[in-house]
């Protein structure tokens, strides 16, 4: 991912405050802002000549446009860059909303989290929030168990180091007797806790090779339902919730068509989650700014992220996607906390 950081040496102080200013005014109202209103909220002391001439400034750089039908200006993609990395004061959550974050986000269910989590940020922010899982290809077993559900059915379960629980029926050539599925369920424990399947496989497969027919027939089984199941896990992986809030926010539903091809990406899923792949790979907190995220459905949007963990391997990403006209400085911490929160709980599942 390319740095996105606007360049700050070009302005002075003075063009730093206005410029913070006139972004949060906006935000505030939605509506551009005139020098008069610059000069009473900035508590600089500056002629409006002064202020007219810093705005054509911050225009000609690119941090600020003048809508034609009004003589005021709001921010463009750039600015809110400068303004987010530089002249953002981020508000810290209340407590009482923190520990309702930590109430809901009970360690008992990984996949009831990951729902929560979608929820919780959708709710503080009223925008729409996402929650991708962890890739499946790198899940790593914890645990295999079999279990006899009749003469030809052996249920698999699968418990991931990521908490999740997968559970496949096999159904096989014979009858296996409790000791037999301890047997394979030992072997397989034994070598494989701490694999993915793939890498599983490679492993057993000289190993399968040598096995009985029968118990080799029993572990190919395990190995196939598994994948199955890793694949079918991470096709699910994905929570959104909240996509309704997005109606309600005029800056977006302006624009019907713009909103049809959103709503589409949440549909389809593979962008928005290509995306959150990327700041799964960053540390801490990432904002895409408008067509920052390289996805032109979202550029008339802010998508803020956060990655999460379970006992310090990461897993997944947390985010909200809403206008870019949003208030940075309350949705950060929401998102950071969100993050931070569903690591503890599924850390603390996991031990």
């Amino acid at each position: 991912m390319p740095d996105v950081k606007a360049p700050t040496d070009s302005l002075d102080a003075r063009a730093k405050v206005l410029l913070k200013t006139l972004v949060e005014c906006y935000i505030a109202e939605g509506q551009p802002v005139g020098s008069r209103s610059l000069s009473r909220q900035s508590g600089l002391e500056l002629s409006p000549a002064t202020i007219r001439n810093v705005m054509a400034d911050l225009e000609e750089h690119g941090f600020v446009a003048s809508p034609h039908t009004s003589a005021g200006r709001i921010p463009t993609a750039r600015g809110y860059r400068i303004f987010v990395d530089s002249l953002l004061t981020v508000q810290p959550m209340e407590q009482a909303k923190v520990r309702e974050l930590e109430y809901r986000l009970q360690p008992n269910d990984p996949a009831r989290m990951i729902s929560s989590a979608s929820q919780l940020l959708s709710q503080l922010t009223q925008f729409a929030g996402v929650v991708v899982a962890a890739r499946k290809d790198n899940t790593k077993i914890r645990q295999i168990e079999f279990v006899s559900l009749s003469d030809t059915r052996v249920l698999l379960i699968i418990v991931t180091t990521s908490g999740d629980v997968q559970n496949r029926i096999l159904f096989t050539r014979r009858s296996y007797s409790a000791s037999e599925l301890t047997t394979a369920a030992n072997y397989l424990n034994h070598h494989c806790a701490g694999l993915s399947f793939s890498e599983m496989l490679g492993r057993l497969q000289a190993e399968l090779v040598a096995l009985q027919g029968d118990m080799s027939e029993l572990m190919n089984g395990a190995i196939a339902a598994g994948q199955e199941a890793m694949n079918e896990a991470r096709d699910t992986s994905y929570v959104v919730s909240g996509e309704g809030n997005l109606l309600e926010i005029e800056d977006l539903s302006s624009n019907m068509s713009r909103l049809r091809d959103l709503f589409r990406l949440f549909e389809q899923k593979s962008g928005l989650i290509q995306l959150l792949d990327i700041s799964n790979r960053a540390d801490g907190v990432q904002i895409f700014i408008g067509s920052e995220s390289g996805i032109a459905s979202l550029d008339e949007c802010s998508v803020v992220t956060a990655p999460y963990e379970v006992d310090g391997e990461l897993v997944g990403t947390v985010g909200v996607i809403g206008p870019t006209r949003m208030a940075y400085e309350r949705v950060i911490p929401i998102v950071d906390i969100t993050a931070r929160l569903l690591t503890s709980a599924l850390s603390h599942h996991n031990n």
